[in-house]
């Protein structure tokens, strides 16, 4: 999410290097500008039409609470909205948990996720009602209802900038609904990694025993430290604001 949400572990450093690319452009004559985070170029979809894209949800909530969207708007974590990289800002989607089969339409008014494998980041509000809280992410499919409400009369581009990319992430590694597995899986993560930690969590049917691993205070650290997690055979985890 534009307001968004990550991890630098006390293992091994991974450096590169980067070189300056020019911004794409627009695809389709009068298409919203494109935009640029943490390296990479994003294109705006001049339209939603047959849009369809299934992959991995996730939410934002607390930390990004009262903050402006992409589009100007505040964020209210309770209500029902969504972030998605490319598809208009006021597209309206109908999201489907592809396990429990529930489903929830939401309006786009931000930008995200910047974290890789994800393709809609929803407020809490709306992962609640999908039953995604809890886990933290799940597998969805979204289809593009088409926008409500007029674009602005000035034609700007809605893009707003804000400080997303600092705070405190942490890299979420396994979700429980039983302690002991969790307690059990802390302790052998204690051997190798900083922060081992649980974090308990009740949507009103299942606790959830979330366990997370390591702390920093950049995204960038963070989506670094995910990647090695991932490489070392941590394959679904992901990065979460604390």
């Amino acid at each position: 999410m534009f307001l968004l949400m990550v991890f630098g572990l006390a293992t091994a450093g991974i450096s590169g290097c980067t070189r300056k690319t020019p911004p794409p452009r627009p695809s389709t004559p009068g298409a919203p500008k494109p935009y640029k985070v943490m390296g990479s170029w994003y294109q705006p979809l001049a339209h939603s039409d047959g849009f369809r894209q299934r992959g991995l949800a996730s939410w934002y909530g607390k930390k990004f609470h009262g903050r402006k969207t992409a589009n100007g708007e505040l964020y209210n974590m309770y209500g029902v909205s969504a972030a998605h990289k490319t598809l208009p800002l006021g597209t309206w989607v109908r999201v489907r948990h592809l396990k429990n089969n529930r489903t929830l339409d939401v309006r786009i008014n931000d930008r995200g996720p910047f974290v890789r494998g994800r393709i809609i980041d929803l407020s809490f509000g709306a992962a609640k009602k999908l039953g995604i809280v809890g886990p933290g992410t799940a597998r969805v499919e979204i289809v593009a209802l088409g926008k409500a409400g007029k674009p602005r009369p000035d034609g700007r581009p809605t893009y707003q900038p804000v400080a997303y990319d600092r705070g405190n992430f942490t890299i979420q590694v396994g979700a429980f609904t039983d302690r002991q597995n969790a307690e059990k899986f802390v302790r052998q993560l204690d051997k190798t990694y900083l922060n081992a930690h649980i974090t308990a969590y009740d949507d009103g049917q299942t606790v959830f025993y979330r366990v997370r691993v390591g702390k920093c205070n950049t995204l960038a650290k963070a989506a670094e430290y995910e990647n090695h997690l991932i490489n070392h055979g941590f394959p679904d985890a992901f990065t979460v604001a604390e």
